[in-house]
């Protein structure tokens, strides 16, 4: 009878565990080991890291304080040199070279710090210094001292699916070792403006300010991912983080290892999304890729046979969506790669192959002949800026004291996204458009983040 009841019991507690219940948790019987990540999360925890950064930050000022003419107009007294502020700040970082000291992060949770202290799980505090940053997709490497180590075992993020479960390790808030459970909500994310190059993992793992820099790691305790991310109404989680892809932060990581700085190859061309309406008109059959739309003379695409109205439907045989991942896969490779392209023209399939050039910065010296820029010299954005990929526009590397432009309040480091309300995307569209102007320029500016407009004239 004993057994009849024991047997009878454990049907009930099958039945009972098949009815609908939280996804992906197993059943449990009456006196078995409960779920638990903790096994896994003993190999992680060791290998995340807490980062306080300490630096100094020039104070933004007021653009009309900053315009000569305003200040003479209304009697205001020169400003001393521009005001500084102390600042503290913390994210999180993961070892990956336990052997050589190397930590991974974020590059703005280190971008102005003139001192970096990383705390291990054990509570040790250790003096880090810079190794390398890559803005345009906000890694950086940082190196300690320290004996017994313990590094984090990196996966592959190409196998990661929609649905996949993962874990968000870091410091949200300085509450260290913080882990939350999410899923992949999403792959691919491109468009976002937070980075210059764009392909991330969402996740509703719970990512808080603090957590940048941390590891999205998957359910064998292998690193996918660098949290970065997170939108929210008031700088707080509501389930739409972002992370890095492990293997796009490999990438650099291991450039910024080997020389301190990202080199990135150039192929010469100006693409755009391949749309339905494109590809009717121009008769292709392809319905994912991007559009060539420019092929710069002398470059390695025009060496490579590429040409205006090519499709390229894949880059070293992994296929593309859009434009944003031709420019992720290409602009991750080092300058002398051999890049294969797959393409389509006139209703054929083709390969080429290019090698990757250094990127040749434009720069344009506006001639006499353009009034209201005269004395100003123009050039392409920095790589090494932060802006560099968000924003398309010309950079003002130089403006003539008491030319129209200085007196007006253009200074050097702002960046013309736009001339009379048309935006403009190199120093020569900046050139050009000022040309063609009938009266004064309307400038948009961005300067330090934020955005302006100038007349002159």
């Amino acid at each position: 009878m004993r057994a009849l009841m024991v047997a009878l019991s454990t049907l009930f507690l099958a039945l009972a565990s098949a009815q609908p219940a939280t996804a992906g948790m197993p059943a449990v019987a009456a006196q078995g080991e409960l779920p638990s990540l903790a096994p896994m999360l003993e190999d992680v925890l060791p290998g995340v890291v807490s980062i306080a950064v300490h630096g100094r930050v020039a104070v933004e000022e007021n653009p009309l304080l900053s315009d000569p003419f305003f200040r003479r107009f209304f009697g205001i007294p020169e400003q001393p040199a521009p005001q500084e502020r102390e600042f503290r700040a913390a994210g999180s970082g993961v070892i990956v070279d336990p052997r050589r000291g190397y930590v991974i992060t974020n590059h703005h949770v280190i971008e102005a710090a003139d001192k970096i202290t990383v705390v291990l799980s054990d509570g040790r505090r250790l003096e880090a210094s810079k190794v390398g940053t890559d803005p345009a997709t906000d890694i950086a490497v940082v190196r300690i001292a320290a004996d017994g180590l313990k590094g984090m075992r990196l996966g592959d993020s190409d196998l990661l699916k929609v649905g996949d479960y993962v874990v968000a390790v870091g410091n949200p808030f300085g509450l260290e070792q913080t882990v939350t459970l999410g899923i992949v909500s999403a792959l691919g994310r491109t468009g976002l403006g937070l980075e210059g190059y764009e392909n991330f993992i969402q996740t509703d793992a719970s990512i808080n300010p603090g957590n940048s820099g941390g590891a999205l790691v998957n359910l064998r305790g292998k690193l996918v991912g660098i949290n970065s991310a997170i939108i929210g109404p008031a700088g707080g989680n509501v389930g739409i983080g972002f992370a890095i892809p492990i293997n796009m932060a490999r990438q650099v990581m291991d450039q910024l290892i080997a020389d301190g700085k990202v080199s990135r190859g150039q192929l010469g061309i100006t693409i755009q999304n391949l749309t339905p309406e494109l590809a009717r008109a121009l008769n292709v059959a392809a319905s994912e890729g991007a559009l060539v739309a420019h092929v710069v003379s002398g470059s390695p695409a025009e060496q490579a046979g590429l040409m205006a109205g090519d499709v390229i439907t894949a880059v070293n045989r992994q296929k593309v969506r859009n434009a944003s991942d031709v420019r992720n896969k290409v602009g991750l490779l080092p300058v002398g790669s051999e890049v294969q392209l797959d393409i389509r023209r006139k209703g054929k399939a083709l390969q080429v192959t290019a090698t990757l050039a250094e990127a040749r910065p434009e720069r344009v010296e506006v001639p006499t002949s353009i009034p209201g820029l005269a004395g100003v010299t123009l050039g392409s954005i920095d790589p090494r800026s932060g802006l560099y990929g968000r924003i398309e526009g010309a950079l003002v590397s130089r403006v003539e004291e008491g030319s129209p432009a200085a007196r007006a309040g253009l200074r050097t480091g702002d960046i013309i996204v736009g001339v009379n309300q048309h935006p403009v995307a190199s120093p020569q569209e900046v050139a050009d458009a000022a040309r063609k102007a009938d009266g004064p320029l309307l400038l948009q500016v961005i300067r330090g983040g934020s955005g302006l407009f100038l007349v002159i004239g």
